[in-house]
């Protein structure tokens, strides 16, 4: 028998969908409420600073997840253009045809809320820099140097970053496959000698 998550866990799993779909300004307390089921008093009891806080942990856990998926996919293909472009076409399938869209991980509340809350910015920037991190050295592991693969991890990260609210614009993963399919043209497996 499962068991049942706890409602700290399941305010953080909505808010973290809910944010992704609606951004931070299209989300309400009482949507979170309402969707998770939990009882007000339960938010409040685990996030007493309200909104913000609990979108924090919001970016936290999708930081996590988004980990998890990149690692995965990055495990099963060595070679890294084709990491690049599986992890690219992994994306582009949540905008498929029919699909509903996942939104943006974290570019949506990013770009709402970093002039007006420096936590969440903060929190924003720290998941892009460990998602970096994690592209980084998959460059280094086809030998790249390290100011080389840090580059190039940004780079790539644009590049995804922007292809997801093109598609997410579009309605279509079509953005994200044209970026899949560039990546040869954009990348080179190894460094190139100077």
């Amino acid at each position: 028998m499962s068991k049942k998550p706890k409602a700290k866990d399941v305010l953080i799993d909505t808010a973290s969908r809910l944010f992704m779909v609606r951004g931070y300004c299209g989300v309400g307390l009482n949507d979170i409420i309402e969707e998770s089921g939990i009882p007000k008093g339960s938010l409040y009891y685990y996030f007493p600073e309200g909104k913000e806080q609990l979108a924090i942990a919001a970016i936290e856990n999708t930081k996590r997840l988004v980990m998890e998926d990149i690692q995965r996919v990055f495990t099963d293909k060595e070679n890294l253009i084709q990491a690049l472009q599986a992890y690219v076409y992994t994306l582009a399938q949540m905008f498929g045809e029919g699909e509903k869209p996942i939104g943006s991980p974290i570019g949506t509340i990013a770009g709402e809320k970093h002039s007006t809350s420096e936590p969440i910015r903060l929190a924003c920037e720290s998941t892009f820099k460990d998602w970096q991190a994690v592209y980084a050295k998959k460059f280094i592991a086809a030998g790249y140097d390290e100011q080389q693969a840090n580059s190039l991890a940004t780079v790539f990260h644009a590049l995804t970053e922007g292809g997801i609210l093109l598609a997410f614009t579009m309605k279509s993963g079509q953005p994200l496959e044209q970026i899949a399919e560039q990546i040869p043209s954009l990348f080179t497996e190894r460094p190139i000698e100077k």
